[in-house]
Order: structure tokens, then sequence, then C-alpha cells
């Protein structure tokens, strides 16, 4: 398989690939609407695996999860991250709070109540929590939660509406994941020209630990052909709720401009392939869609299920910083 170019699976936006250390590798990515009038879509959970990354091209895709079957959460079930985190499975997603209202988007978890991900049964443990004292995280329109671990201590990141769309950060105690521990601390926020084209937007953080740092991609602008990723970094032992700690390049690091036939790269996660090389997985439309020839480019982007994931080699410069658009 050619990474630089080729569909890795079709129709999966928001893609997330991990090494479980069980032998496996698993994909989950949002399950889309095909069209504003689908009676499915971004209703449910779905996991493949595979003991290779290849191999989860034509692994079997199961539905682990449903959001029929919750009390708290309702369509639209959007970008789902797998963590093992403490020793326990978990989904991290974003989920309404009330039926097919769009607005009312919040980070939610599932827990796994065994070992075995792909086939285990999975409970709700519903919306995110924060301490009293933030008064701020969960409390309208957050999504795209990630999980990351540094220096003994876990953390999560997601988009938040704090005026525009916001990346933040805070502490999780492993055991309790479903609640921060800290305030959140404002990440980044949309300054630059490239993450305001169209909307304001930082989100879907991203994160991978290399050469001593800190690495948090995000994607910014609307999910046009003018959505990209940017990227934060901080030295690993640093304080990481300690936003001077950080530095935010000011150029994107990968962009519709750097991947021929492709529209709209971003909503990207991170992973080691079999070789131990980092991957780069993200999502974008293809040349039918730009062109509006797919059938659903002329409608709300939100009903869109034209991204597909892809995947790229990360490469590194002398200065030990990834590059994705080579």
């Amino acid at each position: 398989m050619n990474f630089n170019s080729d569909i890795f699976i079709k129709d999966r936006a928001d893609p997330f690939v991990c090494d479980g250390g069980d032998g496996f590798y698993y994909f989950t990515a949002s399950y889309p609407m095909y069209g504003k009038d689908d009676a499915n879509g971004y209703d449910r959970i779905i996991l493949r695996r595979s003991k290779t990354i290849i191999g989860l091209i034509n692994a079997e895709e199961k539905t682990i999860w449903h959001q029929k079957d919750s009390k708290t959460a309702f369509r639209f079930i959007w970008a789902p991250e797998l963590h093992k985190i403490g020793g326990v499975w978990y989904v991290l997603f974003a989920a309404s709070g009330s039926e097919n209202n769009v607005w009312d988007i919040d980070c939610h978890i599932i827990k796994c109540l065994g070992d075995d991900p792909y086939n285990d049964e999975w409970v709700d443990i519903g919306k995110f929590l924060s301490p009293e004292s933030d008064s701020f995280s969960f409390k309208g329109f957050s999504l795209d939660m990630t999980y990351f671990e540094c220096n003994g201590k876990s953390y999560v990141a997601w988009a938040q509406n704090g005026g525009n769309s916001n990346v933040y950060i805070a502490t999780v105690d492993p055991n309790e994941p479903w609640k921060t521990t800290s305030n959140a601390m404002l990440l980044t926020k949309p300054e630059f020209d490239w993450e305001r084209v169209r909307i304001p937007v930082n989100e879907g953080p991203a994160v991978m630990v290399e050469n001593g740092r800190v690495y948090l991609a995000f994607s910014a602008s609307a999910t046009g052909p003018e959505y990209c990723v940017g990227l934060i970094y901080a030295d690993e032992n640093a304080d990481l709720l300690d936003i001077e700690s950080w530095t935010k390049l000011p150029e994107p690091v990968l962009t519709s401009a750097d991947l021929p036939f492709e529209y709209g790269p971003g909503h990207n996660s991170f992973v080691k392939d079999e070789n131990g090389e980092w991957l780069i997985v993200y999502h974008s439309r293809d040349e039918k869609c730009f062109k509006g020839e797919c059938g659903y480019s002329d409608g709300d982007s939100l009903y869109d299920p034209c991204r597909s994931a892809r995947i790229k080699k990360v490469k590194w410069d002398k200065k030990g910083f990834p590059v994705f658009n080579k």
C-alpha cells in the first residue's frame, strides 16, 4: 500500500488507530450519515482489529456500542477514540445530550467490562465530569477528546466552544478517567489566518511524545478544502498545564496544497507501525467530492460521508521535529 496517496478506509472520518498491546491494531472512526435523510449514521461506535495496520483495510467492522442502548448519549456520535487507561479499555467520544440535537454535543465515555474490546461488553459511563472549581468544561459543545500519558501523568485534551472552537487540556486520574482533576487550560485558539477560513476553529487534538517533546496536532478552519493541521509542542518534562511551556508553529503542517487530489486533511491520530515508525492517520476528501460529483457535496457538509481515512509516514527533520507534508 502507498501510504502517501491511497485511501486507507473509505467514508470513515476522524480516524483513530492504536496498538492495543495485545497483538492487535484497532481502528475506529465516525460512522457517517449518507445525506440528511439517512435514518442511520452518527449513531454507533464501530471497531476493526487486525494483527497488522494494513490488515485493518479488510478487517471485519463491528458495532460495539449503539446510542439506542444509552440513557445519556444520543445521535450525533462523533470522533471515537479507543484507549487503555489504568489497564481498562475505554472509548472517548462526542454525543448529543438530547435526541437529534446537534448543538447539545459534549464529551462522553464508555467502558469495556473485559480485556477484549472487540468482543466483550461495553457499558455507558456517561458525560465527562469536571471538578467543582471548573464551571466551564463540558457545559456547552465539547468534542474530539483524546487521552495521553507523559512523565507519569495522565491528560485529556479536547475542543470546546469558548467563543470559538478552542483546544483545552486537563489532568485525569487513570482510575476514574471520566472526570478531569484540574481546571481546563486553554491550549490553542484560532488566531492565524489559516485557522480562521470560513469558520475560526481549533479541534481534533492528537498527541505524539517523541525526541523529548510532546507534539500536539490539531485541525483548523472549516471542514472543506481549507481544513488543515497545525502543531504545538512542549518539552516532555515541562508543566503541561502552564501555557508558557508550549510553542505554537505559525504555519500549518499539513494542507490540501501538500496532497495532490486530496482536500481538507485533518482530524488525525498517531500510531507506531510494526517497525516502530510513527504514522499520521487522517481524513480527507477526494477529487470527485471536491468537484461536486459525489452526490452529497451540494448539501450540508455534516451529512457528506466522503471524508476517508488515509495514512502517511511521519518524517523527521534535523532538529527532531515531525514533518507531515513531504
